[in-house]
């Protein structure tokens, strides 16, 4: 009698669009999108074109989204030994290389047609040089070569509220690049307390952030340093007449937050401090740049 051979056969897991989208980063995205839509509000004293509104933000997030995907797919590699990334799509085997590939693409293609054609030229090219900034430079290039790989390539995810300025009013103005420093600014000490969290984890992979060459109390010590440059900063729309006394309240309030949380990672470190300084920075942006909105229609300068 002949033994029957069973042959066991492990599907690969298949992608569904909630897999597609969350190599889009959207949290992240949307973080830029809302930059981007302070830039659009502050950029003029008056309503906002809902069409241009909606093609301008539409179009930001598309190739913001295409940067990100990019990202993804060039650290694949890496994503797969690091206990944060791990479980993304691409590690996991959901998404090939190729399909993510065809999926930017397609992103990146509809959102500078759409900045280009439904906008304007200016706008279109300054989104697509931050996802070239981003995705190419920083990620390619730049976090692989130096420490100050989050100081230099910040520049890239910096430049959402210029493009907003830019799409209502094809040109570039001094106010919008202060809105960009601010964000630039505000960069560092938010990715470094993250770094400081996964510190192992990119050394594992060879990644030279700055707690892995330079050490953690260094790293601290950044932190702090850069709230305090960021403070500074902040009070600029105020001191410039871009903004008036709401803003200024708030920017103290939440600066003032910040800086606490510096103060304690450097000085009094709980095993929680570094992942709590960079979950309030995100909070931090997101609060000061709303109240920059709420102070323009509330008290118009």
């Amino acid at each position: 009698m002949s033994k029957s051979t069973t042959v066991n056969v492990v599907a690969s897991p298949r992608a569904s669009w909630r897999d597609y989208y969350q190599i889009t980063k959207p949290r992240v995205v949307a973080l830029l999108v809302l930059t981007a839509l302070v830039g659009m509000c502050l950029s003029t004293p008056g309503a906002i074109p809902w069409q241009l509104l909606v093609n301008s933000m539409l179009g930001i997030w598309l190739l913001s989204s295409a940067a990100a995907a990019i990202n993804h797919i060039v650290d694949e590699k890496i994503d797969a030994v690091m206990k944060r990334t791990y479980k993304r799509p691409m590690p996991n085997g959901k998404i090939t290389p190729f399909n993510a590939i065809f999926f930017a693409c397609i992103l990146a293609f509809s959102g500078f047609t759409l900045l280009y054609v439904a906008v304007n030229p200016l706008t279109a090219w300054l989104t697509l040089s931050g996802l070239v900034g981003y995705s190419v430079i920083y990620t390619m290039y730049l976090k692989r070569a130096t420490p100050q790989n989050i100081t230099i390539g910040g520049l890239a995810g910096a430049i959402p509220p210029l493009l907003g300025w830019t799409a209502m009013t094809n040109e570039i103005h001094g106010h919008a690049l202060l809105l960009v420093l601010i964000v630039f600014t505000w960069t560092p000490p938010h990715f470094w307390a993250l770094a400081i969290h996964r510190r192992d984890d990119y050394a594992k992979v060879n990644i030279p952030m700055l707690p892995v060459t330079h050490g953690i109390e260094f790293t601290k010590t950044q932190v702090l340093l850069y709230t305090i440059l960021l403070f500074v900063v902040c009070l600029i729309p105020y001191l410039v007449g871009m903004s008036n006394w709401l803003y200024l309240v708030s920017a103290v309030v939440l600066n003032s937050i910040f800086f606490a949380y510096a103060w304690k990672l450097k000085f009094y470190p709980e095993e929680s401090t570094a992942m709590d300084t960079f979950k309030f920075s995100i909070v931090h942006l997101m609060l000061l740049f709303i109240m920059l909105l709420l102070d323009h229609y509330l008290l118009p300068v």
